[in-house]
C-alpha cells in the first residue's frame, strides 16, 4: 500500500531546495512518494505517475540543495506534447536503443531528424502502478507492448525497485570506511521480462534497459568518466563524442585514464564509452557548490553487445556504448528543452527468450563534505583530484 505523504510543515521553501520542489511536486502529482531518512537528512521524491521516476534528492532534507533538474513551468501547466515532454528527473527508466533501424523512437521510413524523433508515452507520460512502498523502498510495475522502426513489436513486463541507502551501506559499498562526508544514494533495480512467445534476436533487433539523470547544470560543474587504459587498435577510440557531430575541443578533455566534459547546459552534446573502455564509475564535480555525483553500474564485461542508438540506420546496430552524459543546448532552431545535463547508463542488449528476463542495477551518490573530504572521494571512486578535475577544461 501507498502511504500518505504529509507536506513540509514550512510553508516556504527558496527554489533550488528540496522543500520547494517537495511542496511543488505533492501539488502537482498527489501520489508523490517520500523516501527518506530523517536521522541522517537523506531524502527522494518519487513520482508514479511519471515512471516511478525519481525526481529529485537531498543530503540535507528540506533545507538541502535540490540535485534533481526539474522542469517547474512545464510540470505546473499541464500542457502535454505528443513529441516528448522534458518534465525532467534526477533519474527516469527509458529504453534503448534511440536510434537505427531498430529504434524505438522513430516510426517506420522516416528520416532520422529531430522533427521525426518521438519518445513513446510508455516512458514518457504514462504512471506505472505502486505495488509495494515503504520507508526507504517503493515497488513500481509496468506491462506494455511496444513496436521498433522494423516493425517488431516487444511485449514487455517491467518492474522498477527505488531504494535509499543508508550512509553505512555508501560506505561499504565504496569502501569508505576512513572517509567522513555528508551523502545522500539511492539504486534503482530495473527488470524487463519477455511476456512475448518469440525470442528477441539480431534480425528482430532487442530492446536495452536505458537510464538517464537529468541534474542542473553550471559553468563550474564538469562531468567526469574514467576510462580503461589501453591504445585505440586494442580498445577503440577514448570517447565517443559524435553523437550529435563532433564536442568542441574546449568542451571535451581526454587523458589515457579520464576523460572530462563540460556540463553547463549551454552546448548541445554527447559522449560515450564502450564496454572496452567504460568502467562501473561516471560522475560530476560541482566546484562552486562543492558537491560530488557519482553513477555507477555492474563492472562492465567486454563480451556483451549493446544497442547502437546513433540517428542513421547503422552497419553494426549493437555496437553502442555502456555509460553516457549529454550537455543540454539550443537546438538548430534556438529552442532549448532544458538546460540541463545527463549521467547515463544502459543494460546490455536484452537477448531474452520467451519468459526470461534481466535486471538492471543503477545506484546514484551525492557527496558534500570538505575540500579534504571531497578531494579523498574523487581520488578513491573517479581516480583524479578535485584540482585536476578544476583546471581539466
Amino acid at each position: 500500500m501507498q502511504r500518505l505523504q504529509e507536506s513540509p510543515k514550512k510553508e516556504e521553501y527558496p527554489k533550488g531546495t528540496f522543500g520547494y520542489d517537495r511542496q511543488f511536486l505533492m501539488q502537482q502529482y498527489k501520489n508523490t512518494i517520500v523516501l527518506e531518512n530523517s536521522i541522517e537528512k537523506s531524502s527522494i521524491l518519487v513520482s508514479p505517475e511519471l515512471q516511478g521516476r525519481v525526481m529529485t534528492s537531498s543530503l540535507n532534507g528540506n533545507e538541502g540543495m535540490s540535485f534533481g533538474w526539474i522542469n517547474h513551468d512545464l510540470i505546473a501547466s499541464g500542457e502535454l506534447s505528443e513529441q516528448f515532454n522534458a518534465f525532467g528527473g534526477e533519474e527516469r527508466f527509458w529504453l534503448g536503443p534511440e536510434g537505427g533501424q531498430f529504434s524505438l523512437y522513430f516510426p517506420e521510413n522516416v528520416s532520422f531528424d529531430f522533427k521525426n524523433w518521438k519518445v513513446p508515452t510508455l516512458i514518457d507520460s504514462e504512471p506505472f502502478e505502486v505495488v509495494a512502498n515503504n520507508k526507504s523502498t517503493a515497488v513500481f510495475n509496468k506491462k506494455a507492448a511496444i513496436t521498433n522502426y522494423s516493425g517488431t513489436t516487444f511485449n514487455l513486463d517491467i518492474t522498477r525497485t527505488i531504494s535509499l541507502i543508508s550512509k553505512d551501506d555508501i560506505k561499504n559499498n565504496l569502501g569508505l570506511i576512513d572517509v567522513d562526508f555528508s551523502a545522500v544514494a539511492f539504486k534503482s533495480k530495473n527488470k524487463i521480462v519477455n511476456q512475448g512467445n518469440n525470442a528477441w534476436t539480431e534480425d528482430s533487433g532487442v530492446p536495452s534497459i536505458w537510464i538517464l539523470c537529468m541534474l542542473n547544470p553550471a559553468p563550474a560543474v564538469t562531468v567526469v568518466a574514467p576510462i580503461k587504459e589501453g591504445g585505440k587498435e586494442e580498445l577503440g577510440a577514448k570517447v565517443n563524442d559524435n553523437y550529435f557531430g563532433k564536442v568542441d575541443q574546449d568542451r571535451l578533455k581526454a587523458t589515457d585514464k579520464t576523460v572530462f566534459f563540460k556540463a553547463d547546459g549551454k552546448s548541445r552534446g554527447k559522449i560515450g564509452f564502450s564496454p572496452k573502455r567504460a568502467t562501473k564509475f561516471i560522475g560530476s564535480y560541482d566546484a562552486n557548490n562543492k558537491v560530488l555525483t557519482i553513477l555507477e553500474i555492474d563492472e562492465p564485461r567486454v563480451k556483451d553487445k549493446y544497442v547502437n542508438s546513433a540517428w542513421e540506420i547503422q552497419e553494426n546496430p549493437f555496437s553502442g556504448d555502456v555509460i553516457n552524459s549529454y550537455n543540454d543546448g539550443p537546438l538548430e532552431n534556438g529552442e532549448q528543452l532544458g538546460p540541463f545535463y545527463e549521467l547515463e547508463s544502459s543494460s546490455p542488449a536484452l537477448f531474452l527468450k520467451s519468459k526470461e528476463s534481466y535486471t538492471h542495477t543503477q545506484t546514484i551518490y551525492h557527496f558534500s563534505g570538505t575540500d579534504k573530504q571531497i578531494n579523498a572521494l574523487a581520488l578513491k571512486i573517479l581516480g583524479v583530484s578535485v584540482n585536476e578535475i578544476e583546471a581539466a577544461l
